[in-house]
């Protein structure tokens, strides 16, 4: 029993002598950590904040942000594993983490997937908060950015959530990346109308409208079509996307609104669709009329 107990204290003592030795490893250690995992939160706002401020891309700012506290914690680790006498075990830690990434990275394709293609448009994106833009046939504006998700806002108030994969995939129609934006109309004049002046006067009225670019983007009306009633103008005018005090849905039904009335008070005539009937049968030919059927021989 007495040779049991002295085994006993020996190995408790070895414990301790461990314990005791290690102890000031850990607490150097700890500390080193901790200031480093405090450097790295700081770091990430500081440079995200700053970044925000000077740039107009407010995703590349806080992905470079995320990077800046993965790198330092990194760093803490390797170094509180070396502080520890830890170096083999960090060399396998860190080859089993690339292994688990890998298999990860299979099990999470779609969200790998999303998260790399919002990596890609931190980078290079073709858009920005507040442009209208039209992605996956779904039209409206950018809201928010993510680093999976692109928050669209559509013109019916409905709040879309596309994945960024399908952004770098497919096409992207950006309305208001330049500032300018062109909207049109059509007008049918009356067969006989004398075009170029009706042309004039539709310009010399979008001239007058606020709103409508009139100096590097001026109004451009053109015949056309040739229909069966009517001789189609086609009325096309550019806007500033950039200008929020005009709405391009509020500039288009006061550009229609005025021209119309212009054309109307110059003598214009504005046809609507005609039919033409041929009886070349000469047979009669019934028509209804409020409910009750009379007969034209036409």
């Amino acid at each position: 029993m007495e040779t049991i107990l002295n085994d006993l204290w020996l190995n408790l003592e070895g414990y301790y002598d461990t314990i005791i030795n290690f102890l000031p490893k850990a607490v150097v250690a700890a500390v080193a950590f901790s200031v480093l995992f405090f450097i790295a939160n700081r770091g990430q706002r500081v440079i995200t904040n700053r970044l925000s401020r000077r740039m107009d891309d407010p995703l590349l700012a806080s992905f470079l942000g995320r990077v800046l506290k993965i790198v330092i914690v990194l760093i803490a680790i390797m170094l509180v594993l070396n502080i520890l006498g830890l170096k083999d075990i960090a060399t396998g830690l860190f080859a089993g983490a690339s292994f688990s990434a890998v298999v990860i990275g299979f099990a999470f394709k779609d969200i790998g997937e999303n998260f790399l293609a919002g990596i890609i448009l931190a980078f290079n994106r073709p858009f920005g908060v507040g442009d209208t833009v039209e992605l996956d046939g779904i039209k409206g504006q950018v809201i928010e950015l993510s680093m999976r998700t692109s928050h669209i806002k559509t013109f019916d108030g409905k709040d879309v959530f596309i994945p960024n994969a399908s952004v770098v995939k497919n096409p992207v129609f950006n309305y208001t990346i330049d500032g300018f934006l062109r909207n049109e109309f059509v007008v049918g004049l009356d067969y006989g109308s004398d075009v170029d002046e009706a042309i004039d006067l539709i310009i010399s009225t979008l001239d007058k409208i606020d709103g409508i670019l009139t100096e590097h983007k001026k109004p451009n009306v053109f015949i056309s079509d040739l229909n069966t009633s009517t001789l189609d103008v086609t009325v096309q005018y550019w806007l500033n996307t950039f200008d929020k005090s005009y709405t391009g849905s509020s500039i288009k039904t006061t550009a229609v609104n005025n021209v119309l009335t212009a054309l109307n008070n110059a003598g214009y005539y504005l046809p609507g669709n005609i039919l033409e009937l041929k009886n070349y049968n000469q047979d009669e030919i019934k028509m209804g009329n409020q409910g009750k059927s009379s007969s034209t021989a036409v």
